[in-house]
């Protein structure tokens, strides 16, 4: 249900997009340092979009670093990493966790279940560091569970169950700032919820699998209703983020609200206008 925050390329600088990438491989190290080559493949660009963010509005101590990998193994490449990768790393794992644990329940894949038990050890570290975040990831997906076998109609309410769990990872410091990054994740985390169904819908008719979206599919106007959905999630997502004092990167951040979290729905929209 990731990979839509992430960077508009070419309206990027070579410079900004040279510290984009410095911070998503700074997160991929982090991965791996922590939670070792299983915890490395679950990076995604929403959380490197959450540790541009919380580095940015804290303006937390980052280490520049240079090292080798397997996808840069001959020259060295750039990494930023701080306290706020550490966290993003750490929720990612206890994300990845749970969606193991429920492809597992629901569809019985074995594979699933090995990678859950796999980060069992490491989920359980991750709870005791951040009980408030692990309990609302869990009482959310529960609550979405729930959603799915019932077959929920409103939109508005299963995504709102999505919103509330990435709302709770974005507020890594309860402090001053909480109301507003609670706000920026929570429609955030709807934005992704629908991005993702809309692109699932299909898939899900073949599968017979549930998707909020079926009961829109027939409606005349279901491509502007549902541009307009997501529309109206991310601009209050941007509202939010305006009201933050972030400096550092902000043109960064910008590019990714206001350009980047749509490239994929754009490539798709031309290639149906094409066909």
């Amino acid at each position: 249900m990731f990979g839509y925050v992430t960077i508009n390329k070419p309206e990027l600088k070579i410079k900004e997009y040279n510290r984009y990438h410095a911070y998503y491989c700074g997160l991929c190290h982090t991965l791996k340092e922590r939670h070792g080559v299983l915890g490395q493949m679950t990076l995604t660009y929403d959380m490197t979009f959450l540790v541009l963010l919380l580095t940015s509005l804290y303006e937390s101590d980052t280490t520049h670093m240079q090292k080798h990998c397997m996808v840069h193994p001959v020259k060295k490449h750039d990494l930023f990493v701080n306290e706020v990768s550490n966290y993003a790393a750490d929720m990612n794992i206890a994300l990845t966790y749970h969606h193991l644990l429920d492809d597992w329940n629901d569809e019985k894949k074995m594979n699933s279940l090995v990678g859950a038990k796999l980060l069992k050890r490491k989920y359980r570290s991750i709870e005791e560091r951040y009980p408030r975040q692990c309990q609302v990831i869990e009482s959310s997906l529960r609550k979405l569970c729930e959603y799915e076998k019932n077959k929920e109609k409103s939109l508005d309410v299963v995504s709102g169950c999505f919103g509330t769990l990435m709302a709770e990872l974005f507020v890594m410091k309860q402090d001053m700032w909480e109301k507003t990054l609670r706000n920026l994740g929570f429609y955030l985390g709807k934005y992704i919820y629908i991005m993702d169904a809309y692109f699932d819908l299909e898939e899900d008719i073949k599968n017979n699998s549930y998707n909020p979206l079926l009961y829109y599919k027939h409606q005349k106007d279901y491509e502007d209703f549902c541009h307009d959905a997501l529309t109206m999630m991310i601009s209050e997502a941007a509202n939010e983020f305006e009201k933050l004092p972030c400096v550092i990167d902000i043109e960064i951040l910008r590019n990714i609200l206001y350009g980047g979290v749509w490239s994929k729905y754009n490539t798709k929209k031309q290639k149906i206008e094409r066909n």
